[in-house]
């Protein structure tokens, strides 16, 4: 399960050449708006980005050179397939260069950007890229507050605006306190997300379903949302949705199955396993469901109090599926062979990322993709 260590805001905001108000929970638009979406992340890509660090203040002594060399192996992975953009703190930038072995050996080059940061997880600090109906490029910045201010995060709030400078887009300000994490979408007007993480006062106190509703549509460009109760507490995302379930395509949706029947993940996966068997998109379709039973070994040696055991976190990058392996060949290759199936004209690659999974995360949590427009 993850368990990774803001201010809200109400504003008028110009958005692709339209004001978009952002108030309570209400977006509207002008008459000149154009229609938002969020593409699934298995259309093409511009570049990824990343950050590079394992800070002490968050990281355990026994953690931080493997997390760091897991971060560097993801992205010289990702660079086979799609540039990179990594955020890195100054002082952690040699260390960065000498673990990717240099920054144009690579397909594709990796670009490094010094900014201070808390921590490495992108997926929730950095902004949801999203286009208009013409192609322009937009960025949501959800007002990161370390996961219901469960851990510092004052230099992460500021990620998603700065990614959005960067790529040179424009930022459009949510009135909601939420994370990247915390939704998969199929790109076609259908979201997932978990009432646990969204729904939780230490992120949106006093806002109702349909009210995050409104503004998430429109943001998003959703016409449905399938909600699944999550769970609370028991990690630091109160229950990220891409822990659980992720869209492989429309219709289409990759579950996690826990198999240790001890742990508090058990009847939470297979609840949300019954929620979406009930369920149908947006266009009124029944979702195929391919089950991905998590592992049943893992590698101890950084730490198993918050491992993040579990197959749904892989990555689409172009022409690509980064996905993990825990060093159980019965588990991990069953993951393979289904995730092969689901995306028969994508390479397949499988990391140990140990170091990262021993602090909560996947692959997943720390990548965002920036959509080719």
């Amino acid at each position: 399960m993850l368990s990774r260590r803001g201010l809200i805001k109400s504003s008028l905001l110009a958005s692709l050449g339209t004001l978009i108000s952002v108030c309570s929970a209400e977006l509207t638009t002008g008459v000149n708006s154009k229609k938002l979406y969020m593409p699934d992340e298995g259309e093409p890509h511009k570049q990824t980005w990343m950050a590079f660090i394992a800070s002490d203040e968050v990281w355990e002594q026994r953690q931080i050179l493997e997390v760091q060399r897991n971060l560097a192996e993801i992205a010289k992975t990702i660079a086979n397939y799609e540039a990179i953009s990594m955020l890195v703190r100054q002082q952690d930038h040699e260390l960065a260069v000498e673990l990717l072995g240099g920054l144009e050996s690579h397909p594709f080059p990796i670009q490094l950007i010094e900014f201070t940061i808390n921590d490495l997880w992108i997926r929730d600090t950095g902004p949801s890229f999203i286009v208009d109906e013409n192609g322009n490029k937009a960025a949501i910045n959800f007002n990161f507050n370390g996961w219901g201010e469960d851990q510092a995060y004052q230099y992460d709030a500021k990620v998603a605006d700065f990614v959005a400078q960067q790529a040179g887009v424009t930022t459009i300000q949510s009135s909601l306190v939420l994370e990247g994490g915390c939704f998969e979408l199929d790109g076609q007007g259908t979201a997932i997300m978990t009432e646990s993480c969204i729904l939780n006062d230490n992120r949106n106190p006093g806002r109702n379903k349909n009210e995050v509703e409104v503004e998430l549509k429109q943001l998003l460009g959703l016409k449905k949302i399938i909600w699944l109760e999550g769970i609370k507490g028991k990690d630091i995302t109160d229950g990220h949705t891409d822990f659980y379930a992720r869209f492989a395509k429309p219709g289409v949706v990759m579950v996690s199955r826990e198999a240790d029947q001890s742990s508090d993940d058990y009847p939470v996966t297979q609840k949300n396993i019954e929620v979406l068997q009930r369920a149908t998109d947006a266009m009124g379709r029944p979702l195929e469901l391919i089950i991905l039973d998590t592992p049943l070994k893992i590698n101890t040696k950084f730490g198993t109090k918050d491992f993040a055991a579990g197959y749904v976190g892989y990555y689409l990058c172009n022409s690509a599926v980064i996905m993990q392996k825990f060093g159980d060949s019965k588990a991990d290759n069953a993951a393979r062979k289904k995730l092969a199936t689901v995306f028969p004209n994508r390479h397949i690659v499988q990391l140990s990322i140990d170091g990262i999974a021993s602090g909560g995360g996947s692959i997943h949590c720390a990548t965002q993709q920036e959509p080719l427009v």
